[in-house]
């Protein structure tokens, strides 16, 4: 009796000081390893580019500060959430593909939905999203469908989440998701309104879904300084919400960033020398150094 009660104790020793003593060899192992996926999983900035009006110039945004971040040295992913698959039309990744409809429903990893275009990967979407965000009505914790999708992802130093007009099902994943949220906005009159819609949402998100989101920036588009409406809206946007950060980078007009899309291109690929693309690329170092 007396030599099994010692057996039981060296055992006891044994699988401490083997399996979790902090001096383990297998302790330091595993924690290495928790303490890296720890931080690789917190490296990634995920944002979300979002406005609840349409024609604001997200997907334009998407594809341009996505490839200018890329064209950094930075890995990054595209994310097309909008059923009409502007993105993923933008860059001619709209046929005969895999998308994150599949994904959802277990057809196709998330990896092997990931395609290539320029220097940028991309999961894209079609109008089958739209069937699926209806009948995601009834599902449970439907809200957090895409980040737990994310958790599959490779490592990636930026996901950009293109989001449709409206605050549908994977619009209100995204905002789930995200760390930070992107707003583009025209400098029209009708965007003002947008905008205090979009931050409403913002509050409800924040409340009841991702307490961490936060306002990235306001990201003025289309601005023309001769145009008097364009100094007008900046003017009361900078003093009525004075709160919120405003990008140092203004996105002048330029016809280059219209017909990039046209040719299934990003205005670096499409029209380097124009302003589109030297605004897009101060941006990117704007996105890039926003935590420093």
């Amino acid at each position: 009796m007396k030599v099994k009660r010692v057996f039981f104790v060296v055992l006891c020793y044994f699988t401490y000081f083997t399996f979790f003593s902090k001096n383990s060899y297998i302790y330091k192992k595993c924690g290495v390893i928790l303490y890296f996926q720890t931080k690789i999983s917190s490296m990634t900035q995920i944002i979300a580019i979002v406005n609840q009006k349409g024609g604001t110039g997200k997907t334009t945004t998407a594809v341009n500060l996505g490839r200018a971040i890329a064209d950094m040295g930075k890995r990054v992913l595209l994310l097309d959430l909008d059923p009409q698959g502007s993105l993923s039309y933008y860059l001619g990744a709209n046929s005969n593909v895999w998308t994150i409809s599949d994904v959802i429903l277990g057809d196709i990893s998330l990896n092997n939905a990931i395609i290539q275009r320029e220097n940028l990967e991309i999961i894209p979407a079609d109008i089958s999203l739209a069937d699926l965000e209806v009948s995601l009505a009834g599902y449970p914790q439907r809200e957090y469908i895409i980040k737990k999708l994310l958790l599959q992802a490779p490592q990636y130093d930026y996901i950009l989440m293109d989001c449709s007009p409206s605050l549908s099902v994977m619009t209100i994943n995204a905002l789930t998701a995200a760390k930070y949220i992107i707003i583009p906005l025209q400098m029209e009159v009708l965007s003002i309104h947008g905008l205090e819609l979009m931050l409403e949402t913002v509050e409800r998100i924040k409340k009841n879904l991702n307490p961490t989101l936060e306002i990235m920036g306001i990201l003025p588009l289309m601005y023309d300084r001769k145009r008097r409406i364009t100094q007008e809206v900046l003017a009361h946007i900078v003093k009525t919400y004075s709160f919120l950060y405003m990008f140092d980078t203004l996105i002048r007009m330029d016809v280059k960033l219209v017909e990039a899309p046209s040719y299934g291109k990003s205005v670096f690929s499409y029209a380097p020398e124009t302003n589109g693309a030297q605004d897009y690329m101060k941006l990117a170092k704007e996105v890039v150094t926003y935590d420093d």
